[in-house]
């Protein structure tokens, strides 16, 4: 069977568990057209580059779907028809990855980042350890 990748934006004051429940109920449409669900990402709520249908923050999640085209036909009409769905986007790869999206990873860089920054400052004290002024 063909191999999608397929990302989702749902509108920003739709429940984290809402969406949940939406993915689980495109989940049980891949099922029941002979297809399956190989990894679900949920990135969270994020701002996006400009407003659609009035929103500037959504929840963005991956699904990474082992199906043929007709489940993914059926998935996306029940998308187009609900108002919580912002935007999709549906790609044939060759290979679904198993690791972590970029998305993920980049989450998890930022949050290292984050500490080892913070722990720097605690070392160098306020203003950086250095001199202000001329000192011979």
């Amino acid at each position: 069977m063909p191999l999608y990748e397929h990302v989702l934006l749902a509108r920003q004051d739709v429940t984290s568990q809402q969406v949940e429940t939406m993915i689980d109920t495109y989940k049980g449409v891949i099922e029941q057209n002979g297809g399956r669900l190989e990894k679900i990402e949920m990135w969270g709520v994020k701002s996006l580059a400009y407003r659609i249908k009035k929103n500037r923050k959504a929840h963005f999640a991956l699904l990474n779907i082992d199906a043929p085209p007709a489940a993914i036909a059926e998935m996306e009409r029940q998308m187009q028809i609900s108002e919580d769905i912002l935007r999709f986007m549906t790609v044939r790869v060759e290979e679904l990855d198993s690791e972590p999206s970029a998305m993920m990873q980049k989450r998890d860089r930022d949050d290292r980042k984050d500490r080892e920054r913070g722990r720097r400052r605690d070392d160098e004290g306020f203003g950086g350890g250095g001199s202000f002024g001329g000192e011979n």
